[in-house]
């Protein structure tokens, strides 16, 4: 039963990235020489056959859809420029106050 003020999924959204694991798996096996030993169509299985020919953009994608995008900072217009910052500024004006005098 829910209850008022607790979190459903008190841990938040899980943080494994599993392409990203079977692309290091893959990477470190292959560089030892080893075969792939995941089953044909596995997520490893299309890692390891990406990295074998070099597909970078092909990774990336599927690293982007399965693992989900990198956050990017909101910054101003150059990497030394701070953060934008939102300014607001609210004017309470009396009623009857013609402003055009002051």
């Amino acid at each position: 039963m829910f209850e008022s003020g607790k979190s459903g999924n008190p841990g938040g959204r899980p943080k494994t990235k599993p392409f990203k694991d079977a692309l290091m798996i893959e990477a470190l096996s292959a560089e030892r020489g080893e075969e792939c030993l995941a089953p044909k169509g596995s997520l490893r299985w299309n890692a390891r056959q990406l990295l074998m020919q070099g597909d970078v953009p092909s990774i990336r994608e599927l690293a982007d859809r399965l693992d989900g995008k990198v956050p990017q900072g909101v910054v101003g217009g150059g990497e030394d420029d701070d953060p934008i910052n939102v300014i607001q500024r609210i004017i309470l004006v009396a009623p009857g106050h013609d402003d055009s005098k002051d």
